[in-house]
């Protein structure tokens, strides 16, 4: 369990907040109004009413035994880069900070934060891919050009095996020492299945597949499309 500190209790704020809580962590959650304060005082670990551009206001938070802070103030720019500047001036290691524009995202990538969020073009990026591939619940770029996606299988997939799913696609082996899907590049690995309660991680081209299985897979995005058609 790790503490956070929240700053700005807009809707993107409170519910990165109530996540964090629901994930077991605790927060705390800082704005300058006392209304949105009041109204949240109960549902996380703390609410503070603070001017978050204000450093003074902000030192007495003691926000330097924070896992991570997480800047959240919305269209104000002018309070997000103070708050941000304040908490670079005080300490904090791990600054995460909400970008609503082209410009602050500039000006806040040259205060060396740890991440910049930009939640509305994030999601609409995952709402473009869950039109253009509705058989993919949930997707993660992991880097060098793969993607970890999240698969449930249709009627017509019943007592399909992995192998029969994944075709000419799959190469798949594991490392025999910690039984980790290795996966070459511009290849399909099937890395767990998910039945109900129970998960399976140990995934071979004989596995067989169920209907309403989430079978989890990692591949390029070539790969990943061209596999699409299978699993409509």
């Amino acid at each position: 369990m790790a503490h956070f500190t929240v700053i700005g209790l807009g809707r993107f704020g409170v519910a990165a907040s109530l996540e964090l809580i629901h994930l077991g962590h605790t927060v705390t959650g800082v704005d300058s109004d006392p209304k949105i304060v009041e109204k949240y005082v109960e549902s996380l670990t703390e609410a503070v009413i603070c001017d978050c551009a204000d450093e003074a206001s902000l030192r007495e938070l003691d926000l330097t035994n924070c896992e991570a802070v997480l800047v959240a103030i919305g269209e104000d720019m002018q309070s997000s880069l103070l708050c941000t500047l304040a908490l670079k001036n005080l300490g904090v290691q791990t600054i995460w900070v909400k970008a609503s524009t082209k410009a602050h995202h500039i000006i806040v990538s040259k205060l060396g934060v740890a991440r910049i969020i930009h939640p509305e073009e994030e999601m609409g990026i995952r709402v473009a891919q869950s039109l253009n591939y509705p058989m993919v619940n949930n997707f993660l770029a992991i880097g060098d050009g793969l993607y970890i996606v999240e698969i449930h299988i249709k009627a017509q997939l019943h007592h399909t095996t992995v192998g029969q799913l994944l075709g000419s696609l799959q190469e798949h082996s594991a490392d025999e020492q910690t039984n980790v899907p290795r996966n070459p590049k511009g290849k399909v690995a099937a890395l767990m299945v998910k039945r109900e309660h129970n998960v399976f991680s140990k995934i071979d081209s004989d596995f067989s597949l169920h209907t309403e299985d989430a079978l989890f897979l990692c591949g390029s995005r070539a790969e990943l499309k061209q596999l699409a058609p299978r699993l409509v």
